[in-house]
């Protein structure tokens, strides 16, 4: 197993975390009494699987199918589900549809997307939540999922699960890696509503601090252009989280400072910085600034906490995190940990 995470829940744990000696003042989020957190599963629910991103063909979710039946749910399948429209998991009318359904199906209590890509801001104001807001259920992914995590936490205060999709369970359980089985069981672990805490280790770039609030973010791209929509994130008092890939550093800068501008960085309880896979720059172009310089650059003015290279992201090391959930963030000199405290 990858020694720099590792997940353990609190429900079966006695383990025992480091008392840090500096912390950041505690900073409580003062809107924990409008979360709204969708049932917990069962045995016998139902998850629904949808593509209301980009396209992926029915073998390739069948790893994940398995698993999860295994694991003692029933699995729907999506009409969206090997279509394809060019990138897409079927056009923007049937992409659209088949999320509908699955928002309103009373039997469905989870639905996974099966992948990220992109595509779901093309849709997202014309879905209808009505059924949903009454009856919340939990919406699971990552990467272009970030529109709905948003969205939802914005808007409507319902809790939403940021973690890997159908595209990233393994085709051989038995052959896969220690941390692609921790963090595919962290997803069924956030479904069955156990507690646990995520650790990290420590870096130089870390701030050192304690913050509690609600947790709420995703893929910095998505969360950028989101600005002044409907979806855009209120940060306040918030423990926000960020991850990207595959964008030049210059265009990271770019987006953090869209967040500073936007003053998303600037009453925050606490930072956790994800996986950030750079695009290497160009020859003649070398940007000179890390992943850290550019964060630290834009909250130098703020106390708050800060951590990197938590396990979050597009990468193996992405456990599952609950947005819209209040959680405790503890950043020492011996690493970080993240703990639910839903």
């Amino acid at each position: 197993m990858n020694r720099k995470y590792f997940i353990s829940s609190l429900m079966a744990s006695g383990a025992v975390f480091s008392t840090f000696k500096s912390w950041a003042n505690l900073s409580v989020n003062n809107e924990t009494s409008k979360i709204k957190i969708p049932p917990y599963l069962k045995p016998g629910d139902t998850i629904g699987i949808t593509s209301p991103a980009g396209s992926i063909s029915l073998a390739s979710i069948q790893p994940a199918v398995q698993l999860m039946e295994s694991w003692g749910y029933k699995i729907t399948i999506g009409s969206t589900i090997g279509k394809k429209d060019f990138t897409y998991g079927g056009t923007d009318r049937e992409r659209l549809e088949d999320l509908q359904h699955m928002l309103d199906h009373p039997a469905v209590k989870a639905i996974m997307c099966a992948r990220g890509g992109y595509g779901i801001v093309r849709i997202i104001d014309q879905l209808d939540f009505t059924e949903f807001i009454k009856h919340p259920k939990w919406l699971i992914g990552f990467s272009d999922v970030t529109v709905l995590h948003c969205h939802i936490n914005q808007n409507f205060g319902i809790a939403t699960l940021h973690s890997k999709m159908c595209n990233s369970f393994p085709d051989d359980w038995t052959k896969a890696e220690p941390i692609q089985i921790s963090t595919i069981l962290s997803i069924r672990q956030a479904l069955a509503g156990e507690d646990f805490k995520y650790t990290a280790p420590i870096t130089q770039s870390n701030r050192i601090g304690r913050a509690e609030g609600i947790l709420v973010g995703g893929n910095l791209s998505i969360i950028a252009s989101n600005s002044g929509t409907k979806s855009d994130l209120d940060t306040k008092d918030k423990i926000l989280f960020l991850e990207d890939t595959g964008e030049y550093l210059y265009n990271l800068d770019r987006m953090f400072w869209n967040l500073k501008r936007t003053g998303k960085l600037a009453h925050l309880a606490a930072l956790i910085i994800g996986g950030f896979n750079a695009k290497p720059d160009d020859p003649g172009e070398i940007f000179g600034k890390t992943i850290a310089d550019i964060v630290l650059e834009k909250v130098k003015e703020y106390n708050y906490p800060v951590c990197f290279n938590f396990p979050s992201g597009h990468q193996r090391a992405n456990f599952a995190l609950k947005c819209g959930i209040k959680h405790l963030l503890e950043v020492g000199t011996g690493g970080t940990t993240l703990s639910s405290l839903k």
